[in-house]
């Protein structure tokens, strides 16, 4: 079948929608439908036109940057030129666009689905506040245009102010968790690259350096861990860096790390490979979320996948992979002194965390979510006649 993705950042912007987005978007694309992406050229240097593992990305330029949201004038026609092409349209929210693609999917009698990916929540300010409202009036708007909601967990979405509200529509699916292989020759590669000695303790935090990240709450709780374990040491992989809407927050971050330097490590992204040996080499990972701008953590269930027990924040759909596996703790939300004490407690005994993680990877395989998309899908075009 045809099939249209919609989302405001698709690769190379680095977030878990997108990931979520681009492994679904592939996946599909391999058991043989035939895949077109819309999204935003968000940056002059990304081609309007573009074919990346058998899905075609179409980007349209950006007027103007309203928080993080993007106006885009050529994104109506466009996507009405590919909604009539399409089969079935998935819109990938939060996204600005999704209300109006929604409704024109209804129009042309074409199944909708969104994936709620999470609830959007800016920082304060008088811009961030207009933006929040519109994305809540545009979120609405697309659900009742829409004939199916998916979210990751059914304990994010009857704890979401959103989803709650169409709970009838929802489906919880798993999400895709797709790693690449990483060999003992490429983890001691990676080890020996970002000089990670063997007496070391390894705590891995993987995210943007944003605001509902919580990365503060773990700078907070390394002192108490250095004094368990002097010799532990964070290494934080992901964007930290000119990130788009969070450089008062980096300003903020940055002097608390001061004096921390030799127990605290910015990799940046790194390449796939690296990304599996960094889960690898982690002996514990921390995800100290603080909000539901959080709604699940991919990087927590790639943790798990490679045996690596998590410390993660109790929120809707973020507590869900730890409560499931027992392969770690869940702490409550902003607490540094927690986190300390679960990361203290990981560390001293790691094998009460460690189980098979062979049944939660198959749940969570890329191929796993597209069969059920499918299945969705054909649901839908059935009633659809």
């Amino acid at each position: 079948m045809n099939i249209l993705i919609t989302l405001t950042y698709y690769r190379p912007h680095y977030s878990g929608l997108t990931i979520y987005a681009e492994r679904l978007a592939m996946a599909l694309a391999r058991r043989g439908h035939h895949v077109a992406v819309l999204t935003s050229q968000f940056s002059p240097r990304l081609p309007r036109l573009e074919r990346l593992d058998r899905v075609t990305v179409v980007r349209m330029p950006p007027l103007m940057r309203v928080s993080k949201g993007l106006i885009m004038p050529g994104m109506p026609f466009a996507a009405w030129r590919l909604a009539r092409w399409a089969d079935v349209i998935n819109l990938h929210m939060p996204q600005l666009d999704a209300a109006y693609i929604a409704w024109i999917g209804r129009l042309l009698r074409k199944p909708v689905v969104l994936t709620y990916q999470c609830d959007l929540r800016l920082p304060r300010g008088l811009i961030h506040a207009i933006a929040n409202q519109v994305s809540h009036v545009a979120n609405h708007i697309a659900a009742w245009g829409s004939q199916a909601i998916v979210s990751i967990t059914r304990d994010y979405a009857e704890h979401s102010p959103y989803l709650r509200r169409y709970l009838n529509k929802v489906r919880a699916f798993d999400p895709p968790i797709q790693l690449a292989h990483a060999s003992d020759a490429d983890v001691q590669a990676f080890r020996q690259k970002y000089a990670v000695r063997p007496e070391q303790r390894i705590i891995g935090m993987a995210a943007r350096l944003a605001t509902e990240k919580g990365v503060e709450f773990l700078v907070q709780a390394l002192p108490e861990i250095l004094k368990a374990f002097p010799t532990a040491r964070v290494l934080f992989v992901g964007p930290y860096q000119n990130v788009v809407g969070e450089e008062k927050y980096a300003r903020r971050i940055l002097p608390l790390l001061r004096g921390l330097e030799d127990h605290w490590t910015f990799l940046g992204i790194v390449p796939d490979v690296e990304m599996t040996a960094f889960f690898k080499t982690c002996e514990v990972l921390v995800l100290p979320s603080l909000n539901s701008t959080e709604a699940y953590g991919l990087v927590q269930a790639e943790a798990i996948t490679c045996g690596t027990p998590v410390v993660a924040s109790d929120l809707p759909g973020v507590r869900v992979p730890v409560t499931e596996t027992g392969m770690g703790r869940v702490v409550p939300v902003g607490d540094s002194e927690a986190i300390a004490r679960a990361v203290i407690e990981i560390l001293s005994a790691p094998e009460r965390f460690r189980r098979d993680p062979a049944d939660f990877q198959r749940r969570t395989s890329p191929d796993t979510l597209a069969a059920r998309y499918e299945d969705l899908f054909e649901e839908l075009l059935s009633k659809n006649g």
